[in-house]
């Protein structure tokens, strides 16, 4: 019964889930949907979404708990297992949001311009957000290829977004990279990386 339980939650033989660039991309796309949808502080979403810093007003004295957890309600708590960012990964984060935020009303320019028969208020937010982050990436990052970025942006749309949100996606980024690229604003660097 007892290895029976084990395999139903994974996770709580885990204290700590390892962070990644990917898992990072997900995390500010998280951020940036929470603050476009609630207008909340980005400094209380990062908090609360990236570094997984949750504060209710519970007493941290309390060990009883008053009742036994459903199995839905232990499902939730594994989503919060908290994550173990590098200093290395917490900078890419924070610089991604930061230059994602700054160069925004650019780049929404930039996707009426690239998905010429759409209106943005019609793109899926989550669309147009990976749209967002690969465009910083593309521009700000010399160390990432941008195919590893446009990978990674289709990898997570196909997580969170719709069925076709993938090709969409995949024709805007093709078309501000190439229009980018043409402008001299995609400088990559690195064995491998010059365009």
């Amino acid at each position: 019964m007892k290895e029976e339980l084990e395999n139903t939650f994974p996770l709580s033989k885990n204290n700590v889930i390892k962070g990644s660039r990917r898992l990072i991309r997900e995390k500010i796309m998280q951020i940036i949907f929470a603050h476009k949808m609630s207008e909340t502080d980005f400094e209380l979403l990062y908090n609360n979404i990236f570094n997984r810093d949750f504060n209710f007003g519970d007493e941290e004295e309390q060990t009883i708990p008053d009742k036994l957890l459903k199995p839905d309600e232990v499902f939730e708590l594994e989503a919060d297992v908290p994550i173990a960012w590098t200093k290395r990964e917490s900078e890419y984060a924070h610089t991604l949001l930061s230059l994602t935020m700054k160069d925004y009303e650019e780049v929404d320019a930039r996707i009426k311009s690239a998905a010429n028969n759409w209106e943005i208020e019609r793109i899926s937010p989550i669309d147009s957000i990976l749209i967002h982050l690969g465009v910083a990436e593309f521009m700000h990052f010399p160390d990432i290829p941008s195919k590893v970025t446009m990978n990674e942006m289709l990898e997570i749309a196909k997580k969170f977004s719709t069925p076709k949100s993938n090709i969409f996606i995949n024709g805007v980024l093709n078309s501000i990279l190439l229009e980018l690229t043409e402008e001299g604003k995609v400088v990559k660097t690195g064995r491998g990386l010059r365009q």
